[in-house]
């Protein structure tokens, strides 16, 4: 579609009204919502069940799709198994499995009880497990064999729900076969307020541990909007979101995005490499797809998508969780045979300011893009006045003026973000004369790696957990793949040597207590960290440091 024919961004947000989004998302008519009703319950009264809900490939190759009737009959078993264990709405059910047929039937049988979806990425160890799960006092957990070792040993595990069945020593487990065996749920799906949540997330910080999200069903309005307006996602794509779904980007937009709006999402169960990702789009003959820009760049590096438009179907391209840089959009274009645009969001608001494909309005390489319609965003001081254009202040949502906006606050309070009727990001942020928005820069510490963000204090608490650890400080190091990369700096407790055998053994602790994404590839061993007089870590400096390491290793 030319850019003259899109719809002008000013005159789609005269005429923007939430209602009629709200009133596509539900026939009820009641006001208020249930999330399975409104990702799969309402497309068979419309006559939509025939459609595919999901077409998944496995590690092996082989595929299997789901119509949305099947789904509705699959969750319904499931929701019956569940609802007997007197599990009901407001409950949290944790899901740590692979992108499968599975995860979306669990997904849509919490939902259909009332009760909350809590995900668990699948590289995530026993320390991130336990703590979330104690947190949020999860009820149950549905997992399979090769992720089941990373509930042992937790403080307290939740009963869980094996997708293989009991494996040896596990025999308590429950079996998943049994439970999708389970006479069809007959009780209708609860109506609940919009204020009620729908999903458990949890979000890094720089400070302590995880914050609680609760993200409420108020905010499916906006993940359909983003869906419709920046991925332009039509009826009849074939749409694939590579993003994992324990996560907040591929749970918001890869399952309860396109199911909300009734289309086809494609799963691919196989870990990420170029040659998977070629294979798979071809197959499928995707049209739509979104990754973060790592996976862009590790595309281009590989040299096999530089002719990819003679025989790849893609109309258009989406990026999500750090700004693409002009190389890797012109190559997208070039390559790919279609345009790539850049969002930004949080977990905690969803998607708020993106280069939206289905609008036309000025698009800047690099740029976040303009305010989501039903999103005010402006641009504040220290002290909380709204800054003209060209000045950089941190990112906020006007709450009063942005009828989309969900997030009420963490779920245990964790942390206060408002101020003065505002949402503070955090990120730093230049509005331009032209309404578009650009970063300037962060205010915080947190580690953009790879798409994940990473907050350096769970890194820090892992690498202080090994015996030689006095002290450490993690800062992101650029790196020309994963945007950046962990690095650790570390001061070693006396009687302790640096060696690059002790640096392999921190690092291996890390991956294997806390995650296989969020350990420190770099680990310098240091006499003393910079600090305030206040004795906190000055990150910054050591920030500088990486970087400038890093130029000079790369200039070599």
């Amino acid at each position: 579609m030319s850019t003259h024919s899109l719809p002008e961004y000013s005159t789609f947000l005269e005429r923007f009204s939430i209602e009629e989004v709200i009133a596509r998302l539900d026939d009820h008519r009641d006001g208020k919502f249930n999330a399975f009703e409104s990702c799969c319950g309402t497309h068979l009264r419309t006559g939509r069940g025939d459609v595919l809900a999901l077409v998944h490939e496995d590690a092996s190759g082989n595929v299997n799709q789901m119509t949305y009737a099947e789904l509705e009959a699959e969750s319904a078993k499931l929701a019956g198994w569940l609802s007997e264990r007197g599990l009901g709405v407001g409950d949290r059910i944790a899901c740590m499995l692979p992108r499968s047929p599975q995860l979306l039937v669990a997904v849509l049988a919490t939902w259909r009880i009332g009760a909350v979806y809590q995900p668990l990425f699948t590289a995530f160890g026993p320390d991130a497990v336990d703590y979330r799960l104690g947190r949020a006092d999860t009820k149950l957990v549905i997992t399979d064999h090769a992720n089941r070792f990373k509930f042992e040993g937790l403080t307290l595990c939740p009963p869980v729900l094996a997708v293989g069945g009991p494996s040896a020593g596990h025999g308590d487990d429950l079996d998943w076969s049994d439970a999708l065996a389970h006479s069809p749920i007959e009780t209708q799906p609860p109506r609940l307020s919009p204020e009620a949540p729908f999903l458990q997330m949890f979000t890094s910080g720089t400070v302590g541990k995880p914050k609680g999200v609760a993200v409420p069903l108020s905010g499916m309005p906006a993940f359909a909007l983003y869906m419709e307006l920046a991925i332009d996602l039509r009826e009849d794509d074939r749409f694939w979101n590579m993003a994992d779904p324990g996560w907040a980007y591929g749970l918001y937009y890869a399952i309860a995005g396109p199911l909300l709006l009734g289309v086809t999402t494609h799963f691919c169960e196989a870990g990420f490499s170029a040659e998977g990702a070629m294979a798979f789009m071809k197959r499928h003959r995707i049209t739509n797809f979104a990754a973060a820009p790592t996976a862009y760049r590790l595309m281009k590096a590989s040299g096999l998508f530089d002719s990819a438009h003679e025989v790849l179907d893609l109309r258009v391209a989406s990026s999500a969780g750090e700004p693409l840089n002009t190389e890797v959009v012109t190559w997208v274009e070039r390559s790919l045979g279609c345009p790539v645009m850049d969002h930004y969001g949080q977990t905690e608001t969803g998607m708020t300011c993106c280069n939206h494909h289905a609008l036309a309005h000025p698009k800047h390489i690099g740029a976040m893009g303009v305010p989501m319609p039903g999103y005010r965003l402006a641009i504040l001081d220290a002290e909380y006045n709204e800054l003209p254009p060209g000045e950089p202040g941190v990112l906020a949502v006007d709450v009063e003026g942005s009828p989309a906006h969900f997030f009420a606050g963490y779920t245990w309070q964790e942390k206060h973000p408002f101020a003065k009727g505002y949402y503070l990001t955090g990120d730093v942020v230049i509005r331009n004369e032209d309404g578009t928005f650009q970063f300037a820069g962060r205010d915080d510490d947190i580690i953009t790696t790879a798409g994940y963000r990473v907050g350096p204090t769970d890194v820090e608490n892992t690498v202080m957990t090994h015996p030689a650890v006095a002290e450490s400080a993690a800062v992101g190091q650029p790196d020309e793949i994963r945007g950046e990369i962990i690095k650790s700096y570390v001061v070693l407790r006396d009687g302790y040597e640096a060696s690059d055998a002790l640096a392999d053994e921190i690092r291996q602790q890390v991956r294997e207590r806390l995650s296989t994404h969020a350990f420190p590839r770099v680990i310098e061993f240091v006499d003393t960290l910079p600090k305030t007089p206040s004795g906190k870590i000055q990150r910054f400096k050591l920030r500088a440091d990486a970087a400038e390491k890093a130029e000079t290793e790369a200039a070599k």
